[in-house]
């Protein structure tokens, strides 16, 4: 951003300054040390202790919309009302605090329900990815040992053959299903709760009567590793709600930034409302979104598939303050020939992460969107979503950063050759993190917790810079790692996949650059002697095992083993400039 742009004065204080004043004794923001599993922590004094308390905070908001999806719409009571009963249910059904309850569904009105039911009842809920396939899905129940599964009818379908190998499940709730449900433990959802539109007319239901405490076992969010199969994030209460207090303060900070105050609430101005293109099962859609949204009253919007022209006409109709999500939709919004056509003046934020973008991409919302600040953050499922943001002006005056820190939160770059040595600012080097926001660790793994979670620190495996002033540039990901629109695509997953098929010798993914999705998988193969495969018959290959959005786009074959260096790693360098245009390859 140039000084030309930059309003006068700006910045009026430091980020050091502002984050003093906005936590100070007695602010909204005012922070407190605890001792977390012995580590000294700040954490946030005003943020509700756990998910049953944004409950029962989001229950208050009552007759507002919370939830629309095509033409269903939600109250806050209607909403309140269904996931007291089902959680009544769950309860009936056996279901104890500790115990595992897996929410396998798309975006639907009945996710937000199932999560927050199985939250009262002290379970640990276990979100898995709904892209996932089969094999991957019965992998994440066993792996979690649990108990009940609440899933929608597609994802049902995909998993019917894989349950006879999840001996754990004792019950199965059903939704949207057009079938005869499957089995004797299978139940349609809609028997307990309802339709979405009927919720509203269900009774006040008790809440379980079960003590749920900060620091308890809340969520179970599986992140693939670079070896091995996926590991489950084991999440506490405080490290997800700490999230509800992270991107106020980030807004917050903007104003005292610019010089001025900001704002008090005002308790009859319009309701504010996300269209919520990323979805619930992600740390950003359940942490960052959902929670925050039930907690403060905001309109959450969902989409069935992501269309741009149905996006623009939805934030028009519902009037919504934010979208974004990750860098992919805000390039098709500004760049769609039909956006003059909509009114989106009531956007006052487009913010978004989890994936590269460009600095360009902050200029034209503030350009193309008049009136709506431009959004950065960073973050993993490690973090609990949101660890870094910035907004407005530090985001326009630092495209290529993710923003400093959040207040409770410290970060250090070390020496990737020798963790102990912290590197001096500007310096390139593994970030670390800590906080009240980092999970306790990795779910029935204790070798890689211990290997990831150091002294409260987590060691992220990204490379990164900090400046002077504490603002965090993500450089590259030391883990090998692509992300294709929001979504990460571990390399060695793809490589094993192609590695099955017998007419393959050598493999490689690596990330293909793309202009909304940031960037893409794309295979170099090396065939063996005398055998032949098509590009087609490879992708078609690994699409059969694994989901849709780690299949490569493109395949490129290699005459010969792929170039490595004397460690035998192979020089994915030399192999992305093949899709850059700067080399070539031996077909």
């Amino acid at each position: 951003m140039s000084e030309a742009t930059l309003p006068a004065g700006w910045p009026a204080m430091s980020i050091a300054q502002a984050h003093a004043l906005l936590t100070a004794p007695g602010q909204p923001f005012e922070m407190a040390t605890l001792d977390i599993r012995g580590i000294p922590t700040r954490t946030w004094k005003n943020a509700p202790p756990t998910l049953r308390d944004v409950f029962l905070a989001g229950r208050m908001h009552g007759d507002k919309v919370f939830l629309v999806h095509e033409d269903e719409r939600v109250t806050f009571g209607a909403f309140a009302k269904a996931t007291a009963a089902l959680a009544a249910q769950l309860v009936a059904d056996g279901v104890e605090k500790g115990d595992r309850v897996a929410v396998v569904m798309r975006n639907l009105p009945e996710w937000p329900v199932a999560f927050f039911a199985a939250t009262l009842t002290g379970a640990i809920v276990t979100p898995l990815n709904a892209w996932w396939t089969g094999a991957e899905l019965e992998y994440g129940l066993s792996d979690s040992v649990t108990k009940v599964l609440l899933v929608d009818a597609e994802r049902l379908a995909r998993l019917t053959e894989h349950l006879p190998n999840c001996p754990t499940l004792t019950r199965i709730y059903v939704t949207r299903s057009t079938e005869e449900p499957l089995g004797p433990l299978t139940r349609r959802l809609e028997d307990v709760i309802g339709t979405p539109d009927t919720w509203g007319n269900l009774p006040d239901a008790a809440l379980p009567e079960v003590t749920i405490e900060p620091e308890d076992d809340a969520t179970i969010f599986y992140t693939s590793g670079t070896t091995g199969k996926p590991k489950g994030a084991l999440g506490t209460h405080r490290n997800i709600v700490s999230n509800i207090m992270a991107s106020a303060l980030s807004q917050a900070r903007s104003y005292l930034r610019r010089g001025e105050t900001p704002p008090t609430p005002e308790p009859n101005a319009p309701q504010k409302g996300t269209l919520l293109s990323v979805p619930f099962f992600h740390a950003t859609g359940c942490h960052a979104i959902l929670s925050p949204s039930l907690f403060a009253g905001l309109k959450l919007v969902m989409m069935r598939k992501w269309d741009v022209e149905a996006a623009m006409a939805l934030i028009e109709r519902e009037r919504l303050t934010m979208c974004g999500g990750v860098p992919t939709i805000a390039w098709q919004i500004l760049e769609h020939p039909h956006r003059h056509k909509y009114d989106l003046s009531s956007l006052e934020s487009v913010a978004y992460g989890g994936a590269p973008s460009a600095p360009e991409l902050v200029r034209q919302i503030r350009t193309q969107f008049k009136g709506a600040a431009a959004g950065n953050g960073w973050g993993m499922t490690e973090t609990s979503a949101t660890f870094t943001h910035h907004m407005g002006e530090d985001y326009a005056n630092r495209p290529e950063s993710a923003g400093p820190p959040v207040p409770v939160c410290d970060v250090k770059v070390t020496d990737p050759a020798d963790p102990s040595r912290i590197l001096a600012p500007g310096e390139v080097g593994e970030l670390w993190g800590r906080g009240p926001n980092i999970v306790k660790g990795y779910w029935n793994k204790p070798q890689a917790t211990a290997d990831t979670f150091v002294d409260g620190w987590v060691r992220t495996g990204d490379l990164a810079r900090v400046d002077e002033e504490g603002f965090v540039f993500i450089i590259d990901r030391a883990k090998d790692m692509l992300i294709r629109g929001g979504e990460n695509i571990y390399c060695v997953e793809v490589e094993n996949a192609l590695y099955d098929h017998p007419a393959v010798m050598d493999a490689a993914i690596v990330a293909r650059p793309h202009h909304s999705l940031g960037e893409e998988p794309a295979a170099v193969v090396t065939l063996k002697p005398g055998v032949s495969a098509t590009a087609d018959e490879l992708r078609a290959h690994v699409a059969a095992r694994l989901a849709a959005f780690k299949v490569p786009v493109e395949v490129r074959f290699w005459d010969g083993p792929l170039p490595r260096n004397a460690n035998g790693k192979i020089l994915k360098t030399e192999l992305k400039k093949l899709f850059a245009g700067e080399g070539t390859a031996a077909a």
